[in-house]
């Protein structure tokens, strides 16, 4: 089966791959959509939905509605990441569409889960194949579709909004799944009330965690009970989910910037990995980036943050799967890179004075003087313009009277920042030296 070809049932895949419904009666959930009488229910049964966005959180059932819809109105489904696959690929679908059309008289339905992935010059792919009628299509988004979707496709489709499933059907879905022969029903299980009223509560409206918690559960139950305290332990052992919104987003996104700081592009890589691969925004991770760029590289290497802003605008430009090269290389650059914090310290060291002794007047000989008023009250006179010397640099004081002598940026020896710090030295001389001549 290649890459484009219809999706078959897993039978040994996890039990909520196992479990999808396969009519439109089965589905649990979104009554306020197909229930009886309902608009997505109608448009189904009528055969006339053409393009359509699912917006909705994980687990809400936005993929297995697309699969029921490909079944009910017997067209060929195929589905499509916009993580892993690209634009240049929808030809390769749209001539099999075409095929299956002229041929065998099948529409085909393609699925586009993340379809916010895509920026919105790429969504512009879609629209011909669109408006022709050769590819009904059904996007899946976890955001708001006003802000990720290309206005020209979203006034195309309709956007149907899926709702966190309620405990109760939640409790449904695992009752079922315990009977069924596609799910556990020959495992023989039996399962405390307690423990289904826990599960169904801490998914969350989470239909795949439920479900596969339950499974993790029945692999380690003892003689096939599954207690409360097994649905806990279960809950503790899947897989960590990456939510943006929660703590593992916060720790891996802090794994990444400390590899990097820390000079380690393998851990960088396999942290920016997992954040792709859990559909990280893109544009997020590369923002991150700029900011150490200068953070933690600095002037050890000042094309670091051309680096980052470059890759900044490379991902915006040309989205994700192909975004992830550019980050990459951000990336390695970036944890190779020799590193300072002077700039940052200096900043932070300078904020402080500036908290501590506010407004501090400005020198007169560094004050503008655009009228005679201000040249007669001293302002601007004294002033060295530095263009003036060979060397591009005369001494003189540029901070208030009572800071003068203060060092904010203290450069490092590292990188070419160690040359930043030869050049401060040879001014410094300089600046000596006309004091003495001075006094």
């Amino acid at each position: 089966m290649d890459l484009f070809d219809e999706i078959a049932p897993e039978k040994n895949g996890p039990l909520s791959e196992r479990m999808r419904p396969q009519r439109l009666d089965e589905v649990v959930g979104q009554a306020h959509l197909i229930g009886e009488g309902k608009i997505l229910r109608r448009l189904i049964e009528a055969d006339r939905l053409t393009s359509a966005i699912f917006w909705g959180p994980p687990g809400t059932g936005k993929t297995t509605l697309a699969q029921v819809i490909a079944q009910t109105t017997q067209s060929r489904f195929v589905f499509f990441s916009a993580v892993l696959n690209g634009i240049k690929e929808v030809r390769e679908i749209v001539a099999k569409a075409r095929e299956e059309r002229r041929y065998h008289g099948r529409k085909t339905l393609l699925f586009v889960d993340e379809i916010h992935r895509f920026n919105k010059a790429q969504q512009d792919a879609f629209l011909p194949y669109v408006e022709r009628g050769e590819i009904s299509l059904i996007g899946a988004t976890t955001e708001n579709p006003s802000f990720e979707i290309n206005a020209a496709l979203l006034s195309r489709s309709r956007v149907f909004v899926l709702e966190p499933l309620p405990d109760s059907e939640i409790r449904r879905l695992l009752e079922r799944a315990l009977i069924d022969p596609r799910g556990l029903g020959d495992r023989q299980l039996t399962v405390d009330a307690e423990a289904l009223d826990y599960l169904a509560e801490m998914a969350q409206g989470d239909a795949r965690i439920a479900l596969n918690t339950l499974e993790v559960a029945a692999d380690s139950a003892p003689q096939q009970k599954i207690s409360l305290d097994i649905i806990r332990d279960a809950l503790q052992r899947r897989a960590n989910r990456y939510d943006k919104n929660a703590e593992e987003h916060y720790n891996i996104i802090s794994a990444f910037i400390k590899s990097m700081r820390g000079s380690d592009p393998d851990g960088a890589l396999y942290w920016l990995a997992r954040m792709l691969d859990a559909g990280e925004d893109p544009i997020f991770i590369a923002r991150r980036m700029v900011i150490l760029a200068s953070e933690d590289v600095g002037n050890a290497d000042p094309r670091a943050l051309q680096v980052a802003v470059a890759t900044q605008q490379a991902v915006h430009l040309i989205g994700l799967p192909e975004g992830r090269i550019p980050l990459a290389q951000a990336a390695t650059y970036l944890a190779t890179a020799p590193k300072s914090n002077a700039a940052y310290l200096g900043i932070d060291a300078a904020l402080a004075e500036v908290r501590k002794s506010g407004g501090l007047p400005v020198p007169l000989h560094i004050r503008n003087a655009p009228t005679r008023l201000m040249k007669d009250l001293g302002y601007h006179q004294g002033y060295r313009y530095a263009h003036d010397s060979s060397e591009g640099y005369l001494a003189q004081e540029y901070l208030p009277e009572t800071l003068q002598g203060t060092q904010y940026y203290q450069p490092t020896e590292h990188g070419y920042e160690k040359m930043i710090g030869e050049r401060m030295r040879y001014w410094q001389g300089i600046k000596k030296r006309a004091g003495k001549e001075e006094k």
